[in-house]
């Protein structure tokens, strides 16, 4: 089934996250909030921290994937699914359709990071790549669905994408009140903004007290440029950036439904300081963290999120990263 045209009306509600929680349920894993007190010590306040590495697929991306799939009807399944991700997303609908016993055909750039690719045919899904400086993404998967009959599953812009992520926010607000902690930040990498908007909207009808912030590649700051303007901002083609799970043109038309409303802020992070927080996540926390995943922590880190007497949430969204990278972070 192709691409119908996005209304912000077609966002989703509190209510479809509590509904993705019960589809989810002993599908997922319910990450852990860590924490280090020498961490803690050094950045003096108290830091948080959700591992969505942790996750199956090594990233958040598992839970929406899961939650649309599992909400396929039955007359939907013969075609299987067709997504396109840098790799997270990628792998996630792999998995999830694995699960349900369906073909997948994932649309991935062709400079993904290898290890993404591989896991993705791992699941057993069919990889198509593309150049995603020259080439549309969306137009090629749209096609190869059409062609195939196929679900086509956005990586963000999809109310039960969203639904799914957001559960992510329930579980932190169970988790704070389990601890008896109280926070007065959440943040997490902000990309298309599937992650931070289910989070928010969570949060929203959870713990509103709290404020949600995102973390951007700083040169890939739409969102933060979008919540100044009022309008959805898009990327300068040139930018470039080794945050590549977060690496979108311009906000989703749902996703900016729900952040124009409830987000605080986005603090942009450089490609050093995300670097460096992968490195605090690996010798503080023993956590293996993507660059994109980092950016959260890398913004906890950088001191420019409001003061306060809570805690800081940190979302860590994923741990998908090439032995490089990972070791240029350690370096």
């Amino acid at each position: 089934m192709p691409f119908s045209p996005l209304s912000p009306d077609d966002a989703p509600v509190f209510d479809d996250i509590l509904a993705a929680q019960q589809r989810l349920h002993g599908i997922t894993i319910r990450t852990p909030l860590l924490e280090s007190p020498l961490l803690n010590d050094r950045i003096g306040r108290r830091i948080l921290i959700k591992p969505e590495c942790l996750q199956t697929t090594g990233s958040f991306k598992f839970r929406g994937a899961s939650n649309r799939i599992r909400a396929l009807k039955d007359d939907e399944l013969a075609g299987g699914v067709v997504a396109f991700s840098s790799g997270n997303h990628a792998q996630g609908v792999a998995a999830a359709a694995r699960q349900r016993g369906i073909d997948a055909t994932i649309i991935m750039p062709s400079d993904a990071p290898a290890i993404k690719k591989a896991n993705t045919e791992a699941w057993g899904a069919t990889v198509v790549t593309y150049d995603r400086f020259t080439e549309n993404r969306e137009e090629i998967g749209t096609r190869i669905a059409e062609d195939r009959g196929a679900t086509l599953i956005r990586p963000y812009d999809d109310p039960f994408v969203i639904a799914g992520q957001g559960t992510i926010g329930l579980e932190i607000a169970a988790q704070l009140d389990e601890i008896g902690a109280a926070a007065d930040i959440v943040i997490t990498p902000c990309g298309g903004g599937g992650l931070i908007s289910g989070t928010a909207l969570a949060l929203s009808g959870t713990k509103p007290e709290i404020a949600v912030f995102g973390a951007e590649p700083e040169d890939f700051d739409d969102t933060r440029r979008s919540l100044e303007s009022g309008n959805r901002e898009t990327v300068n083609p040139s930018a470039r950036s080794i945050c590549d799970s977060i690496l979108t043109p311009q906000p989703g038309v749902l996703t900016w439904a729900i952040n124009s409303r409830l987000l605080k802020g986005i603090v942009p992070v450089s490609d050093e300081q995300a670097l460096a927080a992968m490195k605090t996540a690996f010798l503080d926390l023993k956590l293996v963290a993507e660059p994109g995943g980092a950016t959260s922590l890398a913004a906890a880190l950088s001191g420019d999120l409001p003061p306060g007497d809570g805690a800081i949430v940190a979302v860590i969204s994923g741990g998908n990263v090439d032995p490089e990278t990972f070791r240029r972070a350690l370096a």
